[in-house]
């Protein structure tokens, strides 16, 4: 299926170009923006130049590597309204891996390495050591599991409301928060970004976990809070599958 997508945006090269070139802009742009803000003050919220890229790079790495997984969510409201979504039930695979994974971003994928290879180099200037980096690798895969668990509640909304787009954005603006730690902002904002919505414990823990800012008691709360995210989204999307009419009822 994802071969199946490469070959579809390949086929356009021109609108690969063009949304290649976008995604790397935004990217510097971004980067710029953060080196210009720290240039004056050499740290933000009591953290140093390195260690804010060091977040940025870390939400990058979560944000990109999830669209790249989960490109087809921003496919489903059409395969909703048309019908095509009674035939995905129909067949003998997880409806769920098909309307999730079913068609991976060729453009994402282009841009993960040259990610990779930058967190890794902005980790090492933070001299963490290897138990640093073992709960850095746990939570950031902790991290794509709570990501994971807001894809599949998409899902399930669009099945209840035929709604995606919007409710995709909304997801995408509040992970946005995480491009910096969310020690930057002030309660109730920041609890609120941290166990309601945990866009701290997805991308901020991890980052914070190689600089050797965490405790025991935040890694345990961390997987809890995975646990039971993916759990909430198993089983909201095995309750929305219950309201889905097909386009034939």
């Amino acid at each position: 299926m994802s071969r199946n997508s490469f070959s579809v945006v390949i086929g356009q090269k021109l609108a690969l170009s063009v949304f290649l070139i976008g995604k790397i802009f935004r990217f510097i742009f971004f980067f710029g923006f953060l080196y210009f803000l720290l240039v004056g003050s050499g740290n933000l919220a009591g953290y140093s130049s390195n260690q804010i890229i060091f977040f940025f790079l870390t939400f990058n790495l979560i944000d990109v590597i999830t669209q790249f997984l989960f490109r087809e969510v921003y496919n489903f409201r059409p395969m909703i309204i048309n019908g095509d979504f009674d035939l995905v039930l129909v067949k003998p695979i997880s409806a769920l891996f098909r309307v999730l994974m079913g068609g991976a971003d060729v453009i994402d994928l282009i841009t993960i390495p040259p990610l990779i290879i930058l967190t890794i180099y902005f980790g090492s200037l933070l001299h963490p050591g290897l138990v640093q980096i073992g709960l850095f690798l746990i939570l950031l895969a902790n991290g794509f599991l709570i990501a994971t668990a807001f894809h599949i509640i998409v899902l399930s909304f669009a099945i209840v409301t035929l709604e995606v787009d919007h409710t995709v954005m909304i997801y995408r603006d509040l992970t946005s928060l995480g491009r910096l730690p969310i020690d930057i902002y002030q309660q109730p904002l920041k609890a609120f970004l941290t166990y309601l919505i945990p866009v701290g414990i997805m991308i901020t823990l991890p980052a914070k976990a190689i600089m050797g800012l965490t405790s025991l008691p935040e890694v345990l709360i961390a997987f809890l809070v995975g646990l039971i995210a993916i759990f909430i989204s198993f089983k909201f999307w095995n309750y929305a599958l219950t309201k889905y009419s097909s386009a034939s009822s």
